[in-house]
């Protein structure tokens, strides 16, 4: 990138914008509910399972006025999804004070494992073991939704749930490619571990983005 753009980057002016679009919130505490999402480009927490690898090369995707790209969205509607890649990559100071202007609710589905920035009002935290996240984001987390893959995540679970505040909201949600063979194993977790929720990725039955 040149130098000039790296500037906008770091001022959070400019941001690298895989895609966004108006669809319906498909996991979580607000599955269902209308929501425009903009997904950043850039991660390097490196999950192999991950369904947005085309998201990960930042220098991929162009880079858009932060300002602009709120005003699109809230024309749309009022709640506001950032997600990625890692969101948290960026500084999101400038589109999510412009967002909030703008009369917006902003939500983040993060990893948490970069520093916070910008105006959020609810944090989707979902942890990865590759790149753990900040302790500074644990107690603010409103949900924690922890991806099961295998066995082992189970434990990785509740490790993280340890973290995290007493308000926040538990889920666990099966890899997509694994959901026959892990969502019986979640629900015998949850019977047994009634604090959990099961979160299911809606949007993709409802073939929606």
């Amino acid at each position: 990138m040149k130098i000039e753009e790296d500037i906008l980057l770091k001022e959070g002016k400019m941001l690298p914008v895989m895609e966004h679009f108006y669809t319906l919130q498909g996991e979580g505490a607000h599955t269902g509910k209308a929501a425009y999402f903009i997904r950043l480009g850039g991660c390097d927490v490196g999950c192999h399972w991950c369904d947005v690898k085309e998201s990960w090369d930042p220098n991929l995707h162009p880079l858009m006025n932060a300002e602009e790209i709120a005003k699109t969205a809230a024309s749309h509607c009022k709640t506001i999804v950032l997600t990625g890649g890692e969101p948290l990559m960026w500084n999101l100071d400038i589109l999510t004070s412009k967002l909030k202007e703008l009369g917006c609710t902003v939500h983040i589905e993060t990893s948490g494992a970069y520093p916070m920035s910008g105006h959020i009002d609810w944090i989707t935290l979902s942890p990865k073991k590759t790149g753990l996240p900040k302790e500074e984001i644990y107690q603010k987390a409103h949900e924690l939704k922890m991806i099961v893959f295998n066995n082992n995540d189970f434990k990785f679970a509740q490790e993280q749930a340890a973290k995290v505040s007493e308000n926040c909201t538990l889920y666990l949600q099966s890899e997509w490619s694994k959901r026959d063979e892990m969502y019986p194993k979640i629900t015998d977790f949850i019977l047994q571990h009634p604090e959990w929720r099961a979160s299911v990725q809606t949007h993709k039955y409802l073939n929606i983005p």
